[in-house]
């Protein structure tokens, strides 16, 4: 009997252990197992404009390397408050992610004094995309032929002149201000008419409803290619490689312009599980060697720039101490 009991004891300890691998081996297959069903990806923009290429862009490497559906849904409004914010409110599963912005990640959250529900810092960083060159332009049939033509009727005329923008949380505003202010004019010397996103932005100054436009590339380089816009100068160091006639700030005598230029990050809601943030940082860098991601990268103007989490919150830190202290010195304020 007692013989039989030992077994029976030593059976039941095997089986205890056995069940307790499988738990154990458990854990990591669960983890692995992400994605199991589609990701979205929120864009706070409207859909055409250069942040929503960017997404539309990703969703195609990522789908591929996910093995699962990777949708982006546009929610603009607010200056890209409304999207951002619903990101954050999301469950932090990995499910629902965010295109992040310069304009609504760091230019909002520093100009604006109170009614933002979040501040720079408050999303999982995953990884910098790209970088997007700011380009000035205006109508082919201007007058306008250089920065400086643009500059001299400024000065002439304050007030006169209008240039469109998606709001006045954008490197589109952003840009003009600071022109202004190197002509020392004050914020309104040229005036700020507002677009739903940088697509309609560019549009305004195809259609001469506006005389200029100080716009992300990526939403412009399908246009200034077919000679439908003029561009003046842009906020590179260096002369972009696809339109090397085009001077830059410094060339035309505007170097504080080399501080604006906008990019796309992708975020995700506070407090993400680290693994799967590791698996889109990997995602990410899969995607800075895929020819075909490069290729349709540059279609929309960007320049593949791939950061670390790591990397990228660091760079988002130090963006936001500058537009900070730009945006302080141009006077730009929303309540």
């Amino acid at each position: 009997m007692n013989r039989i009991l030992g077994r029976c004891i030593k059976a039941l300890g095997l089986g205890a252990f056995a069940i307790g691998a499988t738990m154990v081996g458990a854990a990591p297959a669960a983890a692995q197992a992400y994605p199991s069903r589609p990701v979205t990806i929120v864009v706070p923009f409207a859909a055409g404009g250069d942040a929503d290429q960017s997404a539309r862009n990703l969703s195609v490497t990522a789908s591929a390397l996910l093995g699962q559906p990777v949708v982006v849904m546009n929610r603009p409004g607010a200056n890209g408050a409304i999207g951002s914010q619903v990101a954050k409110d999301a469950s932090p599963d990995g499910y629902t992610l965010l295109l992040a912005r310069v304009g609504s990640q760091v230019l909002l959250p520093a100009i604006q004094d109170s009614g933002l529900a979040y501040k720079w810092n408050d999303f999982t960083f995953i990884g910098l995309l790209e970088l997007n060159p700011v380009v000035c332009v205006v109508h082919p049939e201007s007058k306008f032929k250089t920065l400086a033509d643009l500059a001299a009727e400024l000065q002439a005329h304050p007030g006169k002149l209008n240039y469109s923008a998606s709001g006045p949380a954008t490197v589109q505003n952003l840009a003009p201000q600071l022109l202004l202010q190197s002509l020392n004019l004050k914020p309104n010397g040229a005036v700020n008419v507002n677009y739903k996103g940088g697509n309609e932005a560019a549009l305004a100054v195809i259609s001469k409803e506006v005389d200029f436009s100080c716009n992300n590339l990526s939403s412009m380089a399908g246009q200034v290619a077919g000679g439908k816009l003029r561009a003046l100068v842009t906020t590179t160091p260096e002369r972009l490689k696809q339109f090397p006639d085009v001077p830059t700030a410094r060339e035309a005598g505007f170097p504080k312009l080399e501080a604006v230029i906008g990019w796309s990050a992708l975020y995700g809601p506070p407090k993400m599980p680290p693994e799967i943030v590791k698996k889109w940082a990997g995602v990410l860098k899969s995607a800075f060697t895929d020819a075909r991601w490069i290729s349709a990268n540059a279609t929309y103007g960007g320049i593949p720039r791939v950061l670390t989490p790591e990397e990228t919150a660091k760079y988002v830190s130090e963006n936001f101490s500058a537009y900070q202290s730009l945006a302080k010195s141009a006077g730009i304020k929303m309540q």
